[in-house]
């Protein structure tokens, strides 16, 4: 609290003291997009932006509770994000940083990177930000989603989407516009050196890529990164996109984490897996209406002699691997009404396939993923009340049981600052 109060004040203090310097110098706040410091004619921008999801949420999933039995009914309320933003640029030396904390989270780093525009459609960033080579909805921020939480594909396919390493973004054409973006990192997802000396680096590095296409333009500026059509497009507007990455020592189920499990060679040094992700995305927008296509496929390769013990007395089987990886694909569309009253009425639906289906072990189990959601924007994405409902049904591999289904619900309320 003390932090806090120390904060608002510099930061008000500062504000104050602009008030008495000359016009090169600005600062304004606008909310939702926080408070802007500009300095030396512009040359220099600063932002202090962020956003709270206060969450209701109802499942009757099974969850254990705390003496080892089942909880049929689980209810929550808490803040779901509660991000903080400080980015600035400087423009003349084609600088620009970013830091992105989500107070919610007992790991609150989520970016820390820097960034070289070599001119105003490529640039070069180092650090850890979120990677563009998973699924679309993926890459969109925690403010911008169309439902109250990512579908499943997104949370099945990875974790908390930020890495560690060297991104390179690009755009070209005007009227066909293709966006090539390509990353290096460490595979190891956030904080991929670990919190010590105990929790080292994993396997090896990542090579990750996306390419998107605008046949028809670029979205309006307030679409670029959201799959609603917030604006309303006049004309029909469309991003086609794939993406593919490969992990060469994949120590996490999907690649972008580290430490969940050990594997081993035949003398007892660890030796982990390749695993390949591929995406492929379509978002379609049109006067309100907007539809999104995605398609998941996650494989595993180099699995000749790895063993579960460090004493290579247990091989691992081609089957087995499912148990430590998420492989197979996926399906999942999505679409939605945007009215100009700002109320949007959503739908979703997702399959899974996993590879292994006769392994009753496999983490990918086959199911299905239906859900609804209305949203009522106040003042865009900076102000709004969102209300979600998913039903979610895994097909039981045991034969004479019964499928497992269960029912969830959410509630939250969205306010930038």
């Amino acid at each position: 609290m003390k932090n806090n109060v120390i904060t608002f004040l510099l930061i008000f203090v500062s504000l104050n003291s602009f008030s008495q310097l000359e016009e090169k110098n600005k600062a304004e706040y606008v909310f939702g997009n926080g408070i802007n410091f500009s300095f030396n004619e512009g040359k220099y921008q600063f932002n202090i932006y962020g956003f709270i999801k206060p969450t209701y949420i109802y499942s009757d999933e099974k969850r254990f509770n705390s003496e080892g039995q089942f909880n049929d009914v689980y209810r929550q309320f808490n803040s779901q994000n509660s991000n903080l933003y400080f980015s600035g640029k400087a423009l003349d030396e084609k600088l620009s940083f970013t830091i992105q904390m989500d107070y919610s989270s007992t790991d609150p780093l989520v970016e820390a990177f820097i960034g070289y525009h070599f001119n105003e459609k490529t640039a070069l960033y180092f650090g850890q930000m979120q990677v563009s080579h998973n699924n679309l909805e993926m890459v969109h921020n925690e403010d911008e989603l169309r439902f109250t939480n990512r579908g499943m594909i997104s949370q099945m396919y990875s974790e908390d989407g930020e890495e560690f390493g060297l991104f390179l973004e690009s755009s070209f054409g005007n009227s066909f516009i293709i966006e090539p973006k390509f990353a290096i990192t460490s595979g190891d997802g956030r904080n991929s050196f670990g919190d010590d000396s105990r929790d080292s680096d994993k396997g090896g590095v990542k090579f990750g890529s996306r390419i998107n296409f605008y046949p028809f333009g670029n979205f309006s500026p307030v679409n670029q990164l959201t799959t609603v059509d917030l604006e309303g497009e006049e004309k029909l507007k469309a991003q086609l996109g794939f993406a593919f990455s490969k992990n060469f020592g994949a120590s996490n189920l999907v690649g972008d984490g580290h430490g969940d499990f050990i594997l081993y060679d035949g003398i007892g040094n660890e030796q982990y897996p390749d695993y390949s992700q591929l995406f492929f995305d379509l978002n379609l927008k049109y006067r309100g209406f907007s539809f999104v296509f995605e398609y998941a496929d996650a494989s595993a390769s180099a699995l000749e002699y790895i063993f579960t013990d460090p004493n290579g007395f247990n091989i691992l089987n081609p089957t087995q691997i499912s148990e430590y990886l998420i492989l197979g694909d996926s399906q999942g569309i999505q679409f939605g009404y945007f009215t100009k009253n700002g109320l949007s009425f959503d739908f979703i639906y997702e399959q899974f396939n996993p590879e292994f289906d006769s392994n009753f072990n496999s983490i990918l189990r086959e199911s299905t993923n239906l859900g609804i959601g209305v949203s009522k924007y106040i003042v865009g994405n900076k102000l709004k009340l969102q209300a979600s409902a998913f039903k979610t049904n895994y097909k039981n591999s045991v034969v004479g049981l019964d499928d497992d289904e269960f029912m969830s619900a959410a509630f939250l309320v969205q306010i930038a600052f």
